[in-house]
């Protein structure tokens, strides 16, 4: 009789020896890794968009905005993952001198696709509430008009939705405007002229 082996699980000083040396992108959440799929266009757009937009408003400040690979620990639960966006507004602390493992962020953006949306919801965001310095957690439909902002309100999250083009919204943690003109500005949504 055949019998299916378990998945190895890695601790998180394994998972950081093996991603620095990795061609690809891999988050970690316990023990195991999560392989980070390919964007889209849509996606990517949006990523870049969003980010320049925050980086010019905040350029002159004391946040600062990444994108892309660097990546989050979250301590509490030892699991690591790569935001779309970062902003973090106090002195970056890095988890060891390679200063590639961020953990502090003051906001973070997600832009979500079919495949990891309710990851992204659900399982990613319980994971980024155990960060102290997070203020706001941002959710981008790359499919439609909508964006999901989570602002701390101890002890709970507030959130409000965003769904039509000339909505702004105000990111207070980073003291920052998101006209979602500016999110959406090279994105066509299919059934749209």
């Amino acid at each position: 009789m055949a019998s299916i082996a378990a998945p190895t699980l890695l601790t998180p000083e394994a998972y950081l020896e093996l991603e620095r040396k990795a061609t690809t992108k891999n988050e970690y959440v316990n023990g195991a890794t999560l392989a980070m799929a390919d964007a889209s266009f849509a996606h990517n757009f949006i990523t870049l968009d969003t980010a320049t937009h925050l980086n010019n408003q905040l350029m002159d400040g004391e946040c600062q905005v990444i994108t892309g690979d660097l990546r989050v620990k979250v301590i509490r639960t030892e699991a690591y993952f790569y935001p779309d966006i970062i902003v973090v507004c106090e002195e970056p602390r890095a988890e060891d001198n390679v200063f590639d493992t961020l953990l502090n962020p003051t906001l973070i953006v997600e832009v979500l696709s079919l495949s990891t949306e309710v990851y992204d919801r659900d399982e990613k965001f319980t994971h980024y509430r155990q960060i102290d310095s997070l203020q706001e957690y941002i959710l981008i439909s790359q499919d439609k008009v909508q964006v999901m902002r989570y602002r701390r309100q101890e002890p709970k999250w507030l959130p409000t939705q965003f769904q039509v083009l000339d909505d702004i919204v105000s990111l207070v943690s980073i003291k920052c405007e998101l006209p979602l003109q500016h999110v959406y500005r090279r994105v066509t949504f299919d059934g749209s002229d």
